[in-house]
């Protein structure tokens, strides 16, 4: 077991030093008030769709327009749903809980959250004053080393729970509303009706939601604090040390979020044995294809694997997880069967579709001894074993999370809402199921409950309310969808060191007057965040969704806004990757890591500048692409 006795008081003294993003400390130059940017036109109404405390106020105006914004591109690439901010009003208070409530971490009590025309703004909340640091640290430390000395049994835990969670929002039934209880249920006298079934369901699965993400940050806050420890002894020990090298110290893990591709890798081999191919290339739909297969043994032993590897592994979303429209794998077949029928191509051209695991876990020792030579004191070479330890021991959390959150857990979570959409719809409280996610989880226990009032007593409903507000929530969307979000809001702090908001976000003074100079650059070169070691060329390709990953093709470099777990299959295929958000620690970032390719990340306005076919060059090691024009 890793020695981590101490991590927890190494970790509060880091968080005790000084913090120059004090509002003690703001510059004089400002992004725009979120109190001064206009509705788009179509969309003034805008805020109506949210519940208020995700909103701006007159009542804490002084507060929230002398404090610093900035875009959370990196979670919410879109304009919100009014149902989807659930996601992150279950995650907000989760992990403000866990930094204020329970670890009471020295200089953070977590974040704020607010949106601003349909886009989600971010705000640390940081400790500034000497005393209360002072007297946090003795709290946190034995609260934080008591995790790290257990973190292999406690992550067991956690998985444990996690699935337990899963499954109860599994066997959820969403009950259908009966004409007339059947005579068989009033002789079994069990003393309620459907209607209150109905509504507890929804209770339940709201619930469900928000205990998902107690558990999300339970060991979220610690497993960021163990790369922390690493990141700032580094930078402390071996001044000028890139961030990318220390990243590189822990990469090579084996995380769950590489699963599902590693699954298609392993159903087109199992393909390959079976003789059964070119029958997986035909053209109809996957699931015409999955029927015929049934009908011999070969084909039966094929699908038998896929069943295998559905539950959980295609559970896997299309996007971030984070959005209702964002599919999973297990919804449509059609978006994995595409990189499956890509998987059996390489294997039958001979090509090694692993990833280079062996060579990354070369090079990390290679980096960790190389810089352990560096130090003279014994201690500080204990130290520096430790950290590194304790991050590795960590790495497979911080990404295995995103696997049972935000893609298995979610996926059943946006299907639940669905089959409560499709009972409002059938009521004639709603047109369509997909309307559901045109309210927020507030209208729509209104809504349920004035479907379940209407099917109590026979009389009227709302239904015209509910229809009209999803109709004006549609247009006010789509107004939305034209506007151009600030990068930030609110007054420039003078400098940025808060280290969750630089590893993850990719947020410097350099990343915010990138975003000051944007509008007058040079679209001849893009600076962002060293994500991933190396330097290649090629020709581009933008891609904005995921609807457009099937036009990647092998060697191009890929140029996108963000991106999300489920991309991974297009990792294979790409030299390098260019991306508009993140830090060291995105997700983008971590995965060029372990596939080997360059990557830079957090260039801001990289999709706005590339055109497909511009030819690249991309050094991953200075954070630096140039771009030169196609024909």
């Amino acid at each position: 077991m890793v020695s981590t006795v101490g991590a927890g008081r190494r970790l509060a003294r880091i968080a005790q030093e000084p913090d120059p993003m004090s509002t003690t400390q703001q510059a004089v130059r400002r992004f725009p008030s979120p109190f001064e940017v206009p509705a788009p036109a179509g969309a003034e109404d805008w805020a109506s769709m949210y519940p208020p405390y995700l909103l701006f106020s007159e009542e804490n105006r002084e507060r929230e327009e002398n404090t610093f914004w900035f875009l959370d591109s990196l979670h919410r690439p879109e304009v919100e749903y009014p149902f989807d901010t659930i996601v992150h009003e279950a995650w907000t208070i989760a992990a403000n809980a866990f930094a204020r409530r329970v670890f009471l971490l020295p200089a953070s009590d977590g974040f704020m959250a607010r949106i601003l025309n349909g886009r989600l703004y971010q705000s640390v909340i940081l400790v500034d004053d000497p005393e209360e640091i002072a007297r946090r640290g003795p709290i946190f430390a034995p609260r934080a080393s008591f995790y790290f000395e257990n973190w292999p049994d406690l992550f067991a835990r956690w998985k444990a729970k996690m699935e337990a969670c899963i499954r109860d929002l599994q066997r959820l039934e969403v009950p259908e509303l009966p004409d007339l209880v059947p005579e068989s249920e009033v002789r079994e006298a069990g003393g309620v009706t459907a209607g209150y079934d109905l509504l507890k369901a929804y209770d339940r699965a709201i619930e469900n939601l928000f205990l998902a993400y107690q558990y999300h940050f339970e060991m979220h806050l610690c497993g960021y604090g163990a790369y922390l420890n690493l990141f700032q002894f580094c930078q402390t020990a071996f001044p000028g040390i890139a961030q990318q090298t220390i990243a590189n110290m822990v990469a090579g893990s084996e995380i769950m979020m590489f699963r599902p591709g590693d699954e298609l890798k392993a159903l087109a081999r199992r393909a390959m044995e079976l003789g059964i191919a070119d029958r997986l290339r035909a053209n109809r739909p996957p699931e015409t294809i999955v029927e015929g297969l049934r009908e011999d043994p070969a084909g039966r032993a094929w699908v038998e694997a896929l069943e295998a590897a559905m539950d959980p592994w295609f559970h896997f979303s299309n996007g971030t997880g984070l959005y209702h429209h964002e599919r999973s794998w297990i919804d449509d077949l059609s978006r994995p069967w595409a990189s499956l029928l890509a998987e059996l191509d390489r294997l039958e051209r001979g090509e090694d579709v692993r990833r280079p695991r062996e060579e990354i876990l070369r090079r990390r020792e290679q980096l960790v001894a190389e810089y352990r030579e560096l130090l003279p004191v014994a201690s500080d070479r204990e130290a520096f074993d430790q950290n590194v330890a304790m991050a590795r021991m960590v790495a497979a959390y911080v990404e295995d999370h995103n696997f049972y959150i935000e893609n298995w857990h979610h996926t059943i979570f946006w299907n639940k809402m669905r089959e409560f959409g499709q009972r409002l719809a059938a009521g004639g409280i709603l047109e369509d199921p997909e309307d559901l996610f045109y309210l927020n989880r507030w209208d729509v226990g209104q809504a349920l409950y004035d479907l379940t009032l209407g099917w109590s007593h026979g009389g009227p409903t709302r239904a015209a309310h509910w229809k009209a507000r999803v109709a004006r929530h549609k247009r006010m969307l789509a107004a939305i969808q034209e506007w151009v979000p600030e990068p930030a809001l609110g007054p420039i702090p003078e400098n940025i060191n808060e280290p969750f908001t630089v590893m993850l976000w990719g947020i410097t003074p350099e990343r915010i007057e990138q975003w000051l100079a944007a509008a007058g650059s040079d679209a001849g070169e893009l600076r962002g965040v060293a994500g991933a070691p190396g330097t290649v060329e090629g020709p581009a390709r933008v891609i904005l969704s995921v609807d457009q990953l099937a036009e990647v093709r092998e060697g191009e470099i890929l140029v996108c806004p963000v991106t999300a777990p489920t991309w991974g299959v297009v990792f294979s295929k790409i030299k390098a990757a260019v991306v508009d958000t993140g830090g060291i620690m995105s997700h983008a970032a971590i995965v060029c890591r372990e596939y080997g390719l360059p990557a830079v990340v957090g260039t801001v306005r990289g999709t706005r500048v590339v055109r497909n076919g511009d030819w690249l060059r991309v050094d991953g090691n200075a954070g630096v692409v140039t771009v030169r024009p196609g024909g």
